[in-house]
């Protein structure tokens, strides 16, 4: 069922919900929508473990547990069960930190690399569809809207 159908449903009301509650729900409805596609396209790993290659790949340097966990927003217990499999699936691996032994940095491997490279047109191809017609200023308040979300829930939010 799509978004449009639940909210034309007879049998589900939403009159009455405020609007924070209504965008709430919308965003984990999609959240739920986007990682089922996501997990039907790209077949060999999960979206959360596509996520986690992502997040890696944006880091200026390979990054320990503690630091993708900050990043990606998810428990140290949960990225590791993302990274263990990944692993096992020699998309990452382990590396000692140097200059303290104690961190183990995370590293993406040759074969990671040329999956990403491999996907990469059907991953442009998807992103294109989903914002097809989206101007990309309600991109930009979207993105604020939800950083701002974010920013309360974590409780650093500037109020004024």
């Amino acid at each position: 069922m799509t978004i449009e159908e639940a909210v034309k449903n007879e049998n589900i009301d939403i009159s009455g919900i405020p609007p924070n509650y209504y965008l709430l729900g919308l965003i984990s409805a999609f959240e739920n929508r986007f990682q089922a596609v996501a997990d039907s396209v790209m077949k060999e790993i999960s979206w959360k473990q596509f996520f986690a290659i992502i997040c890696i790949n944006m880091c200026k340097q390979p990054p320990t547990l503690k630091e993708l966990s900050d990043v990606l927003g998810s428990s140290h217990q949960n990225v590791k069960q993302i990274l263990i499999k990944l692993e096992k699936k020699n998309f990452i691996i382990f590396k000692t930190d140097e200059k303290d032994k104690r961190k183990q940095r995370i590293i993406l491997t040759d074969y990671c690399r040329e999956f990403c490279d491999k996907n990469d047109e059907m991953s442009v191809s998807i992103m294109k569809r989903m914002f097809s017609g989206i101007p990309e200023k309600d991109i930009v308040t979207t993105i604020k809207t939800i950083t701002n979300i974010d920013k309360n829930i974590r409780g650093t939010a500037d109020y004024e």
